[in-house]
């Protein structure tokens, strides 16, 4: 997929920070967007500005969690454009805290939308994508590739993301379906103000220097370029590559250092 000109894109969590970013860097090469997620307002600000400006777009006010509004979001992109090229899954939530204090529901908030979200939306976007021979991309972290501490939940539903994508590519071997997972570092979004706490309420800041980390629009446009080529991991910056490198022959000294940085948070959790 070269050249993204008329492709239908739909794009969860388009609301703000990564999503936002890819919807509209989408329309500036073409492609007919759709922009799915809770905040109708802030989409339909988002989707007029793109037209303003030229583009082909329509939102859909969608919660991940629910199989129907899934269904109805994917039915927003082929009733509005008659089909679906690319699917990315980029609806996202995160945490804050250690396993021996947060509430289990936290835990299951995070399955349910970081897991069970991606599952949905690619329920009812399969067999669009299989005709169209289109994409699938799993937005995860570098938090699913190596357990990160004092973030049970979200490495665990990023752990589960990968394992349902990398089964849906194998089992569309043969009719070509691409899926890639991209992993981004720590991203300077909205994700990390309301990333949940034990108790389940909103942590509203960021405990870490957001001018040192990667843009939305950077990570949009690796991911563009990675869906160009086709990747089936698209590693951002050296932390990724990083992790995914020394994984593979020094686990345990991996466990140190991700438990040295994350120690080193003002106010961490760990102890």
């Amino acid at each position: 997929m070269k050249n993204f000109k008329n492709k239908v894109v739909i794009v969860t969590g388009a609301s703000s920070g990564i999503g936002e970013a890819l919807a509209r860097e989408f329309a500036t090469l073409g492609a007919r967007v759709v922009l799915g997620a809770r905040s109708i307002p802030k989409l339909q600000q988002i989707t007029d500005d793109i037209r303003a400006r030229g583009g082909q777009a329509a939102y859909c006010g969608v919660d991940v969690t629910n199989p129907e509004e899934c269904n109805e979001l994917i039915d927003t992109a082929v009733r509005e454009f008659g089909g679906v090229d690319v699917l990315i899954c980029n609806a996202g939530l995160s945490m804050r805290a250690i396993f021996d204090d947060v509430d289990l529901s936290v835990l299951h908030r995070l399955m349910d939308v970081n897991f069970w979200g991606t599952v949905n939306c690619c329920k009812y976007a399969l067999p669009y994508l299989q005709a169209s021979k289109g994409s699938i991309v799993g937005v995860s972290s570098v938090a699913g590739l190596h357990g990160l501490p004092g973030r049970t939940g979200y490495s665990a539903s990023k752990y589960a993301m990968t394992g349902f994508l990398e089964t849906l590519r194998i089992e569309n071997l043969k009719k070509g379906l691409h899926v890639m997972i991209a992993c981004p570092g720590f991203t300077a979004s909205n994700v990390r103000f309301s990333a949940l706490t034990a108790d389940g309420s909103q942590q509203g800041e960021t405990p870490r220097d957001e001018s040192k980390m990667m843009t939305a629009e950077q990570v949009a446009k690796i991911i563009i370029r990675g869906i160009r080529r086709r990747k089936r991991l698209c590693l951002m910056e050296i932390e990724g590559r990083a992790t995914h490198f020394v994984k593979k022959f020094a686990p345990a000294f991996l466990d140190k250092m991700f438990y040295m940085v994350m120690a080193r948070e003002p106010d961490s959790p760990l102890k």
